[in-house]
This record gives structure tokens, sequence and C-alpha cells, in this order.
């Protein structure tokens, strides 16, 4: 078959978000590389894959959270001109308290939800912008704006893929390059099993299929949204709360403090 979409490299495609946007995106037209730790899964994507939709599915089996096998992915993106679209969906929740938690779980958090998705856009982005096209998907959270209700590492790494997203847009304006962040709810997927979430104690109205979400996401990124949040009736309230984040910014960095500081001062 032709490909005028050009490829598709997509991490965590071996199960789950990964794996349904894996597909999505082979029937769209773009030919796929699948990332992930588990080669044998990965085999067996790619040969769905082949067979659904006739494109080329390639298995790059990898440890995100591995140097070697990151900095093979990093200049898989930055050298391959074929690639054209980046899903950075590789991650791990947790479910621990932040107050004792076991340091070493906490840096593999960290070494995948940010370290990864940092290397892996970064690089993309070199690509992209050098040939002018292409798309970068970063998968974040609705946490990334309720981190008060999760633990505390899980919700701040997705909040520095949001913030990742709005910067990275802001920096490739004018380049060519697509950004889009995206802000799933509670999806049902593995990631509560390995995180030691019962999903079953949830209200089911709380909790998405994949399926439904993934193609939410790709309707967002057609609308040509920078932040999709698939759960959320209304995108006004999205355009609301982030114009009111904006109004901050004249005063967020002044020659003198508030008011109130000094007040309170006088006060004491």
């Amino acid at each position: 078959m032709s490909n005028s979409k050009g490829t598709a490299l997509i991490t965590g495609a071996s199960t789950g978000i990964g794996a349904v946007y894996a597909n999505r995106l082979a029937k769209r037209g773009y030919d796929v590389i699948l990332v992930a730790r588990d080669a044998k899964r990965l085999a067996e994507q790619a040969a769905r894959i082949k067979a659904e939709t006739g494109r080329s599915a390639e298995v790059m089996a990898a440890d995100l959270t591995a140097k070697t096998d990151l900095a093979k992915v990093t200049k898989r993106l930055r050298d391959d001109q074929t690639i054209s679209l980046l899903l950075n969906n590789a991650g791990v929740g947790s479910n621990a308290p932040f107050a004792g938690a076991d340091l070493d779980e906490l840096d593999k958090l960290i070494d995948l939800n940010v370290t990864a998705v940092t290397h892996l856009a970064s690089s993309a982005a070199a690509n992209f912008s050098a040939k002018k096209s292409g798309t970068i998907i970063n998968l974040a959270s609705v946490l990334a704006l309720a981190p008060e209700i999760a633990s505390a590492a899980y919700c701040a790494s997705k909040a520095y893929v949001l913030s990742l997203s709005l910067t990275m847009n802001t920096e490739l304006t004018g380049t060519g390059v697509r950004v889009q962040a995206v802000l799933p709810g509670a999806t049902r997927t593995e990631i509560w099993e390995r995180a030691g979430i019962d999903v079953s104690k949830y209200p089911p109205e709380m909790i998405m299929d994949v399926e439904p979400m993934v193609d939410a996401a790709l309707a967002g990124l057609d609308l040509g949204e920078l932040v999709t949040i698939p759960s959320l009736p209304d995108i006004a309230d999205w355009e609301s709360l982030n114009a009111d984040r904006l109004a901050l910014r004249p005063n967020l960095s002044r020659n003198e403090p508030a008011a109130r500081y000094k007040t309170a001062r006088v006060a004491a």
C-alpha cells in the first residue's frame, strides 16, 4: 500500500491505550513502529495490524527506563525521516502515599513518565521541525488538573507532561509541527492492576473504555485542539480555565511584593 502519512512511533504499544492508538493510526494510513518492553505482545500486535490494515508494523522492544534502550529509541526518532508522528504514551501509575514512599519506585515512575517523555518529545521535535511537518501527541491525565485526588508523584508527572506540551506548542509555532496533550480520565487499562488499584471500587460511570477514549482523542486532534479532555462535555470549560491562568501572567513577576504581604509584615 502507498504510504502518504509516514510512520507513527508509539510507546507503550503492546496493550491498552497504545495498542488501540496503533490500530487506529494504521487504519488512518500510517505505518507503525511499536515500542514496549514485551516483545511477544508487540509481535502479536504487529501481526494483527498487518492482517487488519495492510500497513507495515515494526516491533521495537525497549525498556524506556533503561538509558541504553531510551537512547536507541530517541536516536531512531531523531534520525528516521519517515517518522511523522510520535505518540508519547508509555507510563506507569502509583497508589503509594508520598510520605515514606519507596524512592526507587518513584525514580522508576519519574524515569518513564517524565524523563523518557522528555527525551522522546525533544528528539521528535528536532526531526519534525527540521522537515517542517509532524505531530507529537503526549498522553497526560486529568490528574494534571486535579492533583488532590491521587498520588502525588503520579499527578505531578502528568502535570509536567501538560506543561511540557503547552511550552512545546509555543516553541514550535510556525514550524509545521502539531502538538497535542491528551488528558484522559479514568480509563479501563492494565495500569490500575499494575499500580495495585481495584478499579471495580470506582463508580462505573467514571471509567471510560479504551476504544472510545482513543477515538475521542483522535477527533480532538482532527479538530485542531492543543489540549483534549475526552470526557469533558464542553471544551469552553478548559478554555475558560486556561484564559484565567493566562490572565495571571502580568502579575506573576513584579519588582516588589504584593500589598497584602507588606500589611502582614507590619501586623506581625
